[in-house]
């Protein structure tokens, strides 16, 4: 079955295929009359997209069911999935979810994990198995009139993943998720609520490919987490998208009292990104972080950053931001914080920097920083720098080319962000790092 272009007609025909409840029919239909009132965002790169050319809705008929056994999968996903190395890293995840095009067609999750009354699903099967828990959260952090491709989600929204991890649970290793989207015009719309019930603590990871077509492509995600008191989150993702995607995502956390949430959130491909992971810091004593690596090349925009929003008392928030232009690229850092009048003895600490490659890139600093009591604080500092031929002429009089000299400057640079990955994803990294210089 394939959707292309829109109206509530064919929002209703997505519903019915997936069996949905009443209420979740409504709330696409509102989302789509939302979406359509909405006006195209007035700030960051253009984009350039014919909503009525983008396929919303592509599945296969014959292989409906999600899988638990890769086996079972249809050979061709097999091989494909094999070719980019995704099945490997299973060994070293407690779950593992795919989705291809619109649909999840593959979960697992160790029995240990099962035993621990752990949920990790598609996000339609929670929503038949565990309504109650769906109702609660979904759509509350990120609204269906938060903007324009949050609206658009909220009425095309399929597949995504749905974690809950009960209070006082601790995951040894992380739940994993990989995303694909393999046709020319199609657009990926999964829906991941995430929620950390209190004294918990869960690392999930997202990756992303798409192969290259001319006709653009859209990847228009949301993502809801709920960090519950004391509970730590790390959501850990790799977005490798074709330079025909255009990549816009919303993302937020809602951070309870003493809870932590990490965003380690990697940007490489794609011709325009915009994205910036939010933490609202609602409960006291919580703490947010954010560290961003952006690659714009050959002509791209990455138009990234961060939100830290203060609420409570004694909050806590840390943005670092990476980006590198090369190639006519554009790197662009875009964030906010915010801490309110009553988050007494809050501090937030903001630093962006940008290497460019050549005389044809460019990369631009947008903050805004907002501190409305005079008890709490908020450090930005922020540098632009170019590799300096002092650097090149050491290294190539010690026997370095130098295109290695460059390649273990910019591998230097990134290294806090590399550093707060998982080893096969860090070494992933590199090779993407390397393949884009």
């Amino acid at each position: 079955m394939e959707v292309k272009g829109l109206s509530s007609d064919k929002i209703k025909e997505i519903s019915k295929v997936k069996e949905e409840d009443e209420w979740i029919t409504q709330y696409r239909l509102k989302s789509y009359e939302l979406f359509k009132k909405f006006p195209m965002p007035n700030f960051g790169p253009e984009i350039k997209l014919n909503f009525d050319d983008i396929i919303y809705y592509k599945a296969n008929e014959r292989d409906q069911k999600i899988k638990d056994n890769w086996t079972d999968v249809l050979k061709p996903i097999q091989d494909e999935f094999q070719g980019l190395g995704v099945i490997e890293s299973e060994a070293h995840m407690d779950g593992m979810g795919i989705q291809y095009e619109s649909e999840v067609i593959y979960h697992n999750m160790l029995d240990e994990i099962k035993k621990k009354n752990v949920i990790f699903t598609s996000i339609e099967d929670a929503m038949k198995n565990y309504p109650e828990i769906v109702e609660k959260y979904f759509g509350k952090i990120v609204s269906n009139d938060d903007n324009k491709f949050a609206a658009l989600n909220s009425a095309v929204f399929s597949g995504g993943s749905f974690i809950y991890i009960p209070p006082n649970t601790t995951l040894d290793r992380p739940l994993q998720s990989y995303f694909r989207i393999n046709s020319r015009n199609m657009g990926q719309f999964e829906r991941s609520l995430i929620i950390v019930d209190d004294n918990s603590s869960l690392h999930y990871i997202e990756g992303c490919t798409a192969p290259t077509y001319a006709e653009s492509s859209l990847h228009a995600a949301v993502v809801e987490i709920y960090v519950g008191k004391n509970s730590h989150c790390r959501y850990s993702t790799i977005q490798n998208w074709a330079p025909n995607v255009y990549n816009l995502v919303t993302k937020r956390a809602e951070v309870d009292e003493g809870g932590v949430m990490e965003w380690i959130d990697g940007n490489i491909g794609s011709c325009v990104t915009m994205k910036y992971p939010c933490c609202v810091l609602k409960g006291d004593n919580s703490n947010g972080t954010c560290i961003t690596i952006s690659v714009a090349s050959g002509n791209q925009e990455q138009d990234t950053g961060a939100k830290m929003i203060h609420l409570g008392q004694n909050t806590h928030s840390n943005i670092i931001s990476k980006s590198i232009a090369r190639d006519g690229g554009n790197a662009t850092y875009r964030g906010k914080v915010f801490i309110d009048q009553k988050a007494y003895n809050s501090a937030s600490t903001v630093k962006c920097d940008t290497l460019i490659i050549d005389d044809k890139s460019k990369s631009d600093t947008y903050p805004v920083n907002a501190c409305y009591n005079q008890s709490s604080n908020i450090e930005h500092e922020a540098t632009v720098s170019k590799i300096s031929d002092d650097k090149l002429f050491y290294m190539k009089s010690r026997g370095i080319s130098e295109e290695k000299a460059i390649e273990l400057v910019i591998l230097g640079f990134i290294e806090k962000f590399r550093e707060e990955l998982p080893v096969e994803y860090a070494v992933e990294l590199n090779q993407l790092i390397k393949k884009n210089l």
